[in-house]
């Protein structure tokens, strides 16, 4: 336990910033997915070309391939941001294709003559998605968002590869500094992740069930 105890703080400081990652590469995404949804669902085909294209695109691309590409080739062509922001730039428009996916399975399990109902009465696109559809379709995919958030927070971990500290990161200077502890160090790392999976998981069935019950 010497390993996990004597670097305890060093531990957390770890979690702190896989949950830093997590945060603001899945508030981003959640943005930035819901966006693209509604232009997936656009009148407008040139907007749902172009949302079905960014989807098609960054979906099937690895994330380990647009982390290096936001980490390298950004200041390539001049736009320089902390290591911190280019990683989390790349898990957000990943982590967001996932995020359109499940919202637009979710718009799909609602009635379509509510949506018509809504034009008939005269109300533009912008507020049927707002005011009545993607309610509804949050609603009815909390537990595949769930999954999505899961699956960031696992790939955080990547970040560990370009320099940025966090969970994973410790475990590998942990595991060179403890070799005969490798067993302990590797469980007690995997315990953090699992709360913080946990966490999310307990959330999104609450929410769920909150909003069931609503």
């Amino acid at each position: 336990m010497d390993a996990l105890t004597d670097n305890f703080d060093n531990i957390l400081s770890g979690f702190w910033l896989t949950l830093r990652l997590l945060v603001v590469s899945g508030v981003g995404a959640l943005i930035i997915g819901t966006v693209i949804a509604a232009l997936r669902l656009s009148p407008v085909p040139i907007m749902r070309v172009a949302a079905t294209t960014y989807v098609v695109v960054f979906r099937n691309t690895p994330l380990l391939v647009l982390i290096i590409l936001t980490y390298y080739g950004l200041p390539e062509i001049g736009i320089s941001f902390s290591f911190f922001i280019m990683v989390t730039m790349a898990m957000m428009i990943y982590t967001s294709t996932f995020v359109s996916e499940a919202l637009r399975s979710g718009v799909n399990a609602i009635s379509v003559g509510q949506a018509e109902a809504a034009r008939s009465i005269g109300m533009p696109f912008g507020l049927t998605m707002t005011q009545i559809v993607l309610p509804q379709a949050f609603r009815a995919v909390v537990p595949p968002m769930a999954s999505v958030f899961i699956a960031l927070t696992k790939n955080t971990s990547l970040a560990a590869g370009f320099g940025i500290a966090e969970a994973t990161f410790r475990l590998k200077g942990l595991l060179n500094d403890y070799a005969s502890e490798r067993v302990m160090v590797f469980v007690g790392i995997a315990i953090g992740y699992i709360i913080i999976v946990e966490v999310i998981s307990f959330g999104a069935a609450r929410l769920e069930r909150h909003w069931r019950v609503s």
